[in-house]
């Protein structure tokens, strides 16, 4: 999980990116928020949400990232 995470957060530093890192082993009700939202009762992390709109989980994220497709995966375009 925190080569992922390390992943994420250097891709979004690199392109100056804000965003929040919620820990959510410590936050077992923002943990069934996350799944909520997302609408997957068994989601681990990582994910990504901008606000409460969820884009995806980490292989989808890199995966728009080496496409070019990071700012729509984002939901920032």
């Amino acid at each position: 999980i925190y080569i992922k995470q390390n992943r994420i957060k250097l891709i979004l530093d690199g392109k100056k990116i804000p965003y929040e890192e919620i820990d959510l082993s410590k936050n077992q009700e923002v943990r069934e928020e996350m799944r909520a939202l997302a609408g997957i009762p068994d989601l681990l992390p990582p994910q990504i949400f901008n606000g409460n709109t969820y884009c995806g989980d980490f292989q989808a994220f890199d995966d728009a990232n080496e496409d070019g497709r990071l700012l729509e995966f984002l939901h920032l375009k």
